[in-house]
């Protein structure tokens, strides 16, 4: 299967069928090869988290298809789609949302504990990925003693801690300056590169995007490849 992603015509609106009725997505298809970087450009609520959300199995379209990995994910059970996100997708958002009382170690060893790594194998995965993005000094830090940028990136390295095929990323560094901004943006990159991961990425600032491999533009509920 050389495809991680596929979303075939999907609809989705709020208040339907009521006068204030809105269409985010209208008949919205994506397909994402293995090892492609995606990424997702659109004015603020042209509905680019609604997308994110349904790809990543955590909403549910009014119509079309979800394929993840090679499942059929359209009208799953909570159950198959929890085990799908722990499985095969990471996430990442605009805040870090580590757990504070937790270690920069810790916050990406505890995905891996709940999806039944051992705990020697989950620290070492945990020291392998700060390494790669440069924090391994920073491994027994709390969040609070880590920089935004610092903290961003451990939460790229906890959304790669099991191993996906996909990530999910919602304007991963649209909380910080420019300059870190570049910085944290090069170390998620490098790490999506020698994981051999795809990732749909979206974002409001085109230079990152002119850095992936494709660019999306959703307009009108609608995907079409940027030009």
């Amino acid at each position: 299967m050389n495809e991680v992603l596929r979303l075939e015509g999907l609809e989705k609106g709020y208040n339907r069928g009521k006068p204030n009725e809105i269409m985010v997505l209208r008949g919205a298809n994506l397909t994402i090869p293995r090892g492609q970087v995606v990424a997702l450009v659109a004015p603020s609520g042209a509905g680019k988290s609604t997308l994110l959300h349904i790809a990543g199995l955590l909403d549910t379209p009014d119509a079309g298809r979800v394929i993840v990995n090679g499942q059929d994910m359209t009208g799953a059970k909570d159950g198959a789609r929890t085990a799908a996100r722990r499985q095969a997708l990471g996430f990442v958002y605009q805040f870090h949302h580590l757990l504070p009382e937790f270690t920069a170690l810790e916050n990406i060893v505890l995905p891996q504990l709940a999806n039944a790594s051992p705990r020697k194998a989950a620290e070492a995965r945990a020291r392998d990925l700060l390494a790669r993005v440069g924090l391994a000094e920073r491994a027994s830090h709390r969040p609070s003693e880590m920089s935004g940028g610092e903290q961003q990136r451990v939460a790229f390295c906890r959304a790669l801690a099991n191993a996906p095929a996909l990530m999910l990323a919602d304007e991963p560094t649209g909380n910080l300056d420019p300059a870190t901004s570049d910085t944290v943006f090069d170390a998620l990159m490098e790490l999506v590169r020698a994981t051999g991961l795809s990732a749909l990425i979206a974002t409001h600032n085109l230079e990152l995007a002119a850095r992936m491999d494709r660019v999306l533009r959703l307009e009108d509920g609608k995907l079409v490849e940027a030009t």
